[in-house]
């Protein structure tokens, strides 16, 4: 891709409505833009990241054994109702009335579309264990958005669902969702603590919280230095380590994804049941699993950033490679960074090609804060002995080789 041919409107100024870190840096590379109070458009390198989180996301969900559906983000408030937690949601729900007469809200979470939805399908024990998911834009009307993504009122949201026929398959499906979730937030490259937690309004009773531990973070969790039990920060609480009794510390985090054993709490008020092997009617058992997609982004920024601008782990960065002609009027410097582009090309490597007459300083500096991994550097001096400067954003060290073994070394770094 072409700086020109896309839009990446990068700021040298810090936003004044961004608080933290991530949120002053996803507007300032260009990645997403304020529509209103916690309401954003994301731009063309915010979607690419975006999609590369979910791609993560669906390929450990699959792996996991779940299917992928869709569903309406539109819902009819009688289903919470029959759940009871239309009171439950209080004001961050958002309700109104459409010229049908019909009372619905937009979905701030799915389980009971979802319970409803299998209600009508499964009937016995048979057609279980299934764990469906789906990755859907939420809607919740926060009294106080903030941190961008972070505290938002539309965002994006991967949620699954398990339903078994008894105890011991949800502890299996539970197991097999935690794993799927370590290994999606290593691959993010995140740092992150699991923390056993309150089940809150969703009901049920085991459940985990994946925090990443961030300056900007509005949850608290207790982390023990000695044996590195975790526990959710609760006031006049859990300050002294149950397991050795050492001192607390307190860590800042943003919450990441939030796994649940819901039993029966749905299924029973919703009317999914099954016949069992003896024939006897009864509840489904279910599990919900769900991760902040959105909420991802910010958490990772927060996490791989500097002085300079975002630092992308290699999954998720919207280009693995940036091409930087210090000169784009230089036709020689031209030529030797049109030919490196169209070799990454065909290795199917992701590059973005800065083809702005720009001054090399303003290159330099949109292309740390953009953090695409490598930067290939195309100048007069290195040209001189037919060679190309790569650096590493990560650590900004740099090699200067002829054209054929720069190659080598991008795709060495790419493929790990």
């Amino acid at each position: 891709m072409f700086w020109s041919k896309t839009l990446i409107p990068t700021l040298k100024e810090i936003p004044q409505e961004a608080e933290s870190v991530s949120h002053q840096l996803l507007l300032r590379a260009g990645l997403m833009r304020m529509l209103m109070a916690g309401v954003y458009s994301y731009l063309p390198l915010g979607l690419k990241v975006l999609n590369n989180i979910e791609k993560i996301v669906r390929q450990e969900m699959e792996a996991a054994g779940a299917s992928e559906l869709l569903l309406a983000a539109l819902q009819p408030r009688e289903l919470w109702m029959r759940s009871g937690r239309d009171t439950d949601m209080g004001e961050v729900m958002v309700r109104f009335t459409d010229r049908r007469g019909r009372n619905v809200c937009l979905g701030p979470t799915h389980e009971e579309v979802i319970t409803d939805l299998v209600a009508g399908y499964i009937s016995s024990y048979k057609q279980l264990p299934l764990v469906l998911y789906q990755i859907q834009t939420k809607f919740r009307d926060e009294v106080r958005p903030r941190f961008g993504p972070v505290r938002a009122c539309e965002f994006i949201m991967k949620d699954a669902y398990s339903f078994d026929k008894d105890e011991e398959g949800l502890n299996k499906n539970y197991k097999a969702m935690h794993k799927a979730y370590n290994n999606i937030f290593k691959r993010c490259g995140l740092n992150f603590l699991t923390v056993a937690a309150d089940p809150g309004v969703m009901g049920g009773s085991l459940s985990h919280e994946f925090m990443v531990p961030a300056e900007s973070g509005e949850d608290v969790v207790l982390s023990c230095p000695e044996c590195k039990f975790t526990q959710a920060y609760k006031e006049g609480g859990g300050e002294n380590c149950s397991k050795c009794s050492t001192r607390l510390e307190k860590i800042n985090t943003i919450e990441v994804g939030h796994i649940f054993q819901l039993g029966t709490k749905y299924s029973s008020s919703l009317g999914a049941n099954f016949l069992d092997a003896k024939g006897t009617l009864k509840p489904v058992i279910m599990g919900c699993y769900g991760i902040g997609v959105s909420r991802l982004i910010s958490a990772i920024i927060e996490q791989n950033s500097d002085k300079d601008g975002i630092i992308w782990p290699g999954e998720i960065a919207p280009y693995s490679v940036i091409i930087l002609p210090l000169d784009i009027t230089d036709k020689k410097i031209k030529k030797a960074a049109f030919s490196v582009y169209k070799e990454l090309l065909k290795e199917k490597i992701e590059v973005l090609f800065d083809d702005r007459d720009e001054r090399a300083g303003v290159k330099f500096k949109d292309a740390d804060l953009l953090g695409i991994p490598l930067q290939v550097v195309v100048g007069r001096e290195s040209l001189k002995n037919n060679k190309l400067e790569l650096k590493l954003r990560k650590n900004h060290k740099k090699s200067i080789k002829a054209k054929s073994a720069i190659l080598k070394e991008i795709k060495r770094y790419i493929n790990g």
